[in-house]
C-alpha cells in the first residue's frame, strides 16, 4: 500500500508542519524537563519568582503513584518527537505517525486541562511552566490535526 502524501503543491505546507510539530516538541521536553529538576531537586529559585510554582510542585497532584507527572510529559514529548522525526524514514510511519502523533497530543491535551483544573479549581495556584506546557501540547494537537487531515484529503 502506496503511503498517503501530499501532492507536491502540498510538499511546502506538509513539511512547515513537519518541523512546527518537530520544534514544538523540542520545546516541549525542554519544558518538561525543566519541570522534572525542579521537582527533585525542589530549587525555589527555578521557580522564576512565582510562588505559585512550588504550591503546584508541591502537591499531591504533581505525581501519579510516584512518578513526576512532568516526566509523564517528558516522555509524551519525547514520544513524538521521535516518531515526527522517523516518518521520513520508516513507510510504516510515514502511513501512521501523523495519526500517533496526534492521538499522543490528544491524551495530552485532555491531562493537561484535568491538570489545569486543578491548579485553578482545587489548589489555586498557577504554574507559568505548566501553562507553558499545555500551550505547546495543545499546538501539537492542532498540527497534528492539520497534518492528518491533509494526508486523509491527499
Amino acid at each position: 500500500m502506496a503511503p498517503r502524501t501530499k501532492p507536491k503543491q502540498g510538499k511546502k505546507k506538509a513539511s512547515y508542519l513537519y518541523w512546527a510539530i518537530v520544534i514544538a516538541s523540542v520545546l516541549g521536553t525542554i519544558v518538561a524537563l525543566y519541570l522534572w529538576i525542579y521537582k527533585i531537586t525542589n530549587a525555589s529559585a527555578m521557580c522564576l519568582g512565582s510562588g505559585d510554582c512550588a504550591i503546584v510542585n508541591e502537591s499531591p497532584f504533581s505525581e501519579i503513584r510516584g512518578i513526576p507527572v512532568s516526566v509523564l510529559g517528558l516522555i509524551a514529548y519525547l514520544f513524538i518527537l521521535g516518531v515526527t522525526l522517523l516518518e521520513r524514514k520508516s513507510r510504516l510511519l510515514m502511513e501512521y505517525g501523523p495519526m500517533l502523533t496526534m492521538a499522543v497530543s490528544l491524551s495530552g491535551v485532555v491531562f493537561s486541562a484535568y491538570l489545569t483544573y486543578i491548579e485553578v479549581y482545587v489548589i489555586y495556584a498557577i504554574c507559568p511552566f505548566c501553562i507553558a506546557s499545555a500551550v505547546i501540547i495543545t499546538a501539537i494537537f492542532a498540527l497534528a490535526v492539520i497534518r492528518l487531515v491533509e494526508q486523509f484529503t491527499a
